[in-house]
């Protein structure tokens, strides 16, 4: 039997005469190839192992073949992709490095390298920057050549409080790839340490509607050659100890819902982090059926992410419920709008699965400021997802300004880094307010889906022809699309929006009809009691107590139940104790609530 027990907490200082690993970056273990800014939205293991405030960006991504090994501390894992000779200035960038503590002359970097040929005709360009605008280069000599190899630079890196580090493809190789980047001080090669963890994984020790609590596993290798302080932040450490064990499992418990782990290992030759995000414990939200239309008949003021069958993801500002409408000929003008900008949270609607054919999005867009936006590729404000739940994009809307009063719309068929949008040749004044339709068709075969944009077509007229058109990506084609996402990206790929009237539908006339403005996915009066429930009985009221189509899911999405009633009761007696989500549906509105079965 495996001997279990509490891992000690001391603090153990460091002497100074030894080098210290204070930043180590091994890319976590991705399960496809990601671009980077899909990647840092990831969830451990597949995403970066460091968080704010350092950052990543480049047009390089994440992939898991031709794994780095051959050096000490190889991880084995995800590494940084540059491409292949063709893809001349493909870059990935670090930023938000700390460097300052210590002085240039002791500063250490390393990094896993394989590239296809030798260094003499092919050597990643290493730069470096402490404003982020003006990069100098960082000499190092390498003996790369078609097997990874440790590359160890003892001198020329800054010391300053914003350090930036950028690797780019020169061309001329077979492919670069990058893994184990390390910064040390102590003017010595990188500290030797043998342990080394595996991709840690988490589990949810309920699922209800309230807060519940996690468990993660962090499996580790290379121990028992030394003596190790461990430490989390958050929960009780048990499980086997590296100190005396070559391998086994490290188990963090008690951790509450939403927050993030990070855990250390350290003794005199290491400087081990994990960072472990937390898992969603709450019951897979139930998709609204189509076509849906919604005015955003909300109170003013309010947040989106609070309304009925929307969730939220990220940080920041919200977006929220303003007063008024956008008016375009041909469609009804009510309930209120919704606006935001910048950075912040996003929105997601989860919607039934389609697999097939064509899922449209369709509403009214004014930007009424768009001279924030100065990324040269914009950014995306909305789009359909996989599901509420995952972060896998298609169908996205974009906008890049043309000038500090003009924009450009684009559409691209998998979220990348905007390099691969396709953009309207025609510039639209902020301010306007235009019809947005954007359409995707899933199409049999890998890679060649396509997304249609058009702006401002004619109500209740047959569907035009498309303004543009974008087919096939770098990534793979969505599997399903199961929600919709509104976006808050960055201050200076978000432009200030108002939106109204959303719809989303399977056909053309379901984003485009005439007669959509009469349906909201709500219901008015709409009471759902006692909850939790403990004996039997589900009381279901609303303003008008017509007849209503109940439909009852367990927190795998399985439907339980499935009836009609014409009373405000369902006998719910046969359903086993637990969390479940139902959904109501009187009149052609539709709503859904938790319920808790006890």
């Amino acid at each position: 039997m495996k001997k279990i027990y509490t891992l000690s907490l001391m603090v153990f200082a460091f002497a100074s005469s030894f080098a210290q690993t204070f930043y180590s970056e091994n890319f976590g273990t991705p399960s496809a190839t990601t671009l980077f800014p899909a990647y840092t939205t990831g969830t451990a293991p597949a995403t970066f192992q460091n968080a704010a405030p350092i950052t990543y960006t480049g047009n390089a991504d994440v992939r898991k073949s031709s794994m780095s090994t051959g050096y000490l501390g190889a991880s084995s894992n995800g590494n940084a992709y540059l491409g292949v000779a063709t893809a001349i200035g493909k870059f990935m960038q670090i930023d938000g490095l700390n460097t300052s503590a210590y002085n240039s002359s002791d500063l250490v970097l390393s990094f896993g390298y394989l590239t296809g040929v030798t260094p003499a005709t092919s050597q990643v360009i290493l730069e470096q920057s402490t404003d982020g605008t003006n990069w100098t280069p960082i000499v190092y000599t390498s003996n790369a050549t078609t097997a990874w190899t440790l590359v160890t630079i003892t001198a020329g890196i800054s010391s300053s409080t914003t350090l930036s580090l950028r690797f780019t493809n020169p061309g001329g190789s077979a492919q670069i790839r990058i893994d184990d980047i390390i910064l040390s001080n102590g003017a010595i090669a990188p500290p030797l340490c043998t342990l080394l963890f595996g991709a840690p994984t988490t589990l949810c020790d309920a699922i209800t509607a309230g807060v519940d609590t996690y468990t993660t596993t962090i499996p580790f290798t290379g121990g028992g050659t030394a003596t190790y302080t461990i430490s989390s932040n958050v929960g009780a450490l048990a499980g086997d100890n590296p100190s005396t064990s070559v391998t086994g499992n490290i188990t963090i418990t008690g951790v509450n819902e939403g927050s993030a782990i990070v855990f250390t290992a350290t003794n005199t030759d290491c400087n081990l982090t994990v960072n472990i995000t937390s898992p969603s414990c709450s019951p897979p939200p139930v998709g609204v059926a189509l076509p849906y239309y919604n005015p955003f008949n909300y109170t003013v003021g309010a947040t989106l992410g609070t309304q009925p069958s929307w969730t939220s993801t990220g940080t920041g500002d919200e977006i929220t419920v303003i007063a008024g409408n956008l008016n375009y000929l041909g469609l009804p003008s009510t309930g209120n709008s919704i606006s935001f900008a910048g950075t912040g949270i996003d929105n997601l609607l989860p919607i039934t699965d389609n697999t097939t054919g064509t899922v449209y999005y369709s509403f009214l867009l004014n930007v009424t400021d768009i001279s924030a936006v100065t990324n040269i590729t914009g950014g995306y404000l909305a789009g359909f997802s996989e599901s509420a739940l995952v972060s896998s994009f298609g169908a996205t809307l974009w906008t890049k300004q043309v000038d500090a009063t003009t924009y450009n719309l684009g559409i691209e068929t998998r979220t990348s880094t905007g390099v691969n949008t396709t953009f309207t040749t025609n510039a639209y004044t902020a301010g306007d307010t235009h019809l947005i339709v954007v359409g995707y068709t899933f199409v049999d075969g890998p890679n060649n889906d396509i997304v249609n944009l058009y702006v401002d077509p004619i109500i209740a007229a047959p569907k035009p022809s498309a303004t543009i058109t974008d087919t096939g990506s770098l990534l793979v084609d969505l599997t399903k699309i199961g929600a919709f996402l509104l976006r808050q990206d960055a201050v200076n790929k978000t432009p200030a929006v108002q939106i109204d009237a959303l719809r989303i539908g399977t056909t053309w006339d379901d984003v485009t009809g005439i007669n959509l403005g009469v349906k909201n996915n709500s219901i008015t009066g709409l009471k759902v009691y006692p909850n939790p429930i403990t004996n039997g009985k589900l009381f279901i009221e609303t303003s008008v107590n017509a007849e209503k189509a109940v439909v009852i899911f367990d927190i795998l999405g399985k439907q339980v139940l499935n009836t009609t009633t014409l009373t405000n009761e369902v006998n719910v007696s046969k359903l086993n104790a637990g969390v479940y989500v139902v959904k109501i549906t009187e009149n052609g509105n539709t709503a859904t609530r938790k319920l808790v079965i006890r």
